[in-house]
Protein backbone atom coordinates (compact mmCIF):
# COMPACT_ATOMS: atom_id res chain seq x y z
CA UNK A 1 0.00 0.00 0.00
CA UNK A 2 1.72 3.61 -0.74
CA UNK A 3 -0.94 5.82 -0.08
CA UNK A 4 -3.95 7.20 -1.39
CA UNK A 5 -4.56 9.83 -4.07
CA UNK A 6 -4.88 13.66 -3.50
CA UNK A 7 -6.76 13.70 -6.66
CA UNK A 8 -10.08 12.73 -5.94
CA UNK A 9 -11.69 15.94 -4.08
CA UNK A 10 -14.72 16.78 -5.40
CA UNK A 11 -14.16 20.57 -5.32
CA UNK A 12 -16.25 21.62 -2.31
CA UNK A 13 -14.06 19.64 -0.09
CA UNK A 14 -15.84 16.16 0.13
CA UNK A 15 -13.29 12.95 -0.56
CA UNK A 16 -14.03 9.96 -2.63
CA UNK A 17 -12.23 6.83 -2.15
CA UNK A 18 -13.13 3.68 -4.35
CA UNK A 19 -11.80 0.57 -3.43
CA UNK A 20 -12.01 -2.63 -6.10
CA UNK A 21 -12.43 -5.45 -3.37
CA UNK A 22 -14.75 -5.46 -0.10
CA UNK A 23 -12.09 -8.61 1.07
CA UNK A 24 -9.73 -5.74 2.32
CA UNK A 25 -11.74 -5.71 5.28
CA UNK A 26 -10.37 -8.79 7.89
CA UNK A 27 -14.06 -9.00 9.31
CA UNK A 28 -15.50 -10.37 6.20
CA UNK A 29 -15.09 -14.03 5.55
CA UNK A 30 -13.90 -14.81 2.42
CA UNK A 31 -15.07 -18.27 2.02
CA UNK A 32 -18.70 -16.90 1.82
CA UNK A 33 -17.92 -14.01 -0.40
CA UNK A 34 -20.13 -15.09 -3.79
CA UNK A 35 -18.65 -12.59 -5.87
CA UNK A 36 -16.21 -9.83 -5.48
CA UNK A 37 -17.56 -6.67 -5.15
CA UNK A 38 -16.11 -2.54 -5.20
CA UNK A 39 -17.20 -0.10 -3.63
CA UNK A 40 -16.88 4.10 -2.82
CA UNK A 41 -16.14 5.97 0.19
CA UNK A 42 -17.36 9.47 0.77
CA UNK A 43 -15.95 11.86 3.23
CA UNK A 44 -17.74 14.66 3.34
CA UNK A 45 -16.25 17.33 5.58
CA UNK A 46 -16.84 20.77 6.40
CA UNK A 47 -14.11 22.75 4.62
CA UNK A 48 -14.82 24.99 1.97
CA UNK A 49 -11.93 24.06 0.17
CA UNK A 50 -10.39 21.10 -1.28
CA UNK A 51 -7.16 22.57 0.65
CA UNK A 52 -8.60 23.14 3.85
CA UNK A 53 -9.98 19.54 3.69
CA UNK A 54 -6.83 17.65 2.18
CA UNK A 55 -5.19 19.41 5.02
CA UNK A 56 -7.67 18.20 7.87
CA UNK A 57 -7.62 14.66 6.49
CA UNK A 58 -3.45 14.41 6.48
CA UNK A 59 -3.76 15.70 9.97
CA UNK A 60 -6.25 12.79 10.97
CA UNK A 61 -4.15 10.29 9.29
CA UNK A 62 -4.99 10.02 5.79
CA UNK A 63 -1.80 8.39 3.71
CA UNK A 64 -2.29 10.72 0.84
CA UNK A 65 0.44 9.76 -1.94
CA UNK A 66 3.49 13.25 -2.76
CA UNK A 67 3.98 13.05 -6.14
CA UNK A 68 6.68 10.76 -6.61
CA UNK A 69 5.27 8.29 -5.00
CA UNK A 70 5.72 9.06 -1.27
CA UNK A 71 3.51 8.99 1.54
CA UNK A 72 2.72 12.19 3.22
Amino acid sequence: FRGVSDSSFDGRGNYTLGLREQIIFHEIDYDKVDKVRGLSVTVVTTAETDEEARALLAKLGMPFVRRGGERG
